[in-house]
């Protein structure tokens, strides 16, 4: 199973918070217990996992990105955007994170963002769901050998 968000960032750079899209996603298609594969499939925007509640967190970690990778005029690239695809590249373009009671298995503390570094613009994130089952134990059936 799998599906595509669609999400519009606001601006040059950003998180986008999409813990909730996702675990409604999960919903939808039912996958109480499984795994769920996150991809986004763009050179200038990554997908992470960090904390979610004081959104000066995104704040501190976006100037301290532009300190790491600033903007040049010296880059080679012809877009002129060389330093977004440095700290897409950095962030990573996807995650894995087991589902359980039929949302992401996150810490208290943490949620899904979506990077943005060279926006405004829509991106996408692909969802790839698997479902599993619980295992139940039973007795093991034991067998009478085999004659010869």
């Amino acid at each position: 199973m799998y599906e595509r968000l669609s999400i519009v960032t606001r601006s040059q750079e950003r998180l986008e918070d999409i813990t909730t899209r996702v675990n409604d996603v999960l919903r939808s298609h039912e996958v109480n217990e499984g795994i769920c594969y996150l991809f986004v499939p763009h050179t200038t925007a990554g997908i992470m996992v960090n904390e979610n509640a004081d959104p000066h967190l995104a704040t501190d970690f976006l100037e301290h990105m532009r300190a790491l990778v600033p903007a040049s005029e010296h880059f080679r690239h012809a877009e002129g955007n060389s330093h977004a695809h440095i700290k897409a590249a950095l962030v990573g373009h996807s995650l894995v994170i087991p589902v359980e009671d039929g949302q992401l298995t996150l810490g208290r503390w943490q949620g899904v963002f979506l990077a943005e570094f060279d926006g405004p613009q829509e991106r996408t994130v692909v969802i790839s769901m698997q479902s599993t089952s619980p295992i139940t134990r039973e007795e093991p059936v034991t067998r009478a050998p085999r004659r010869r």
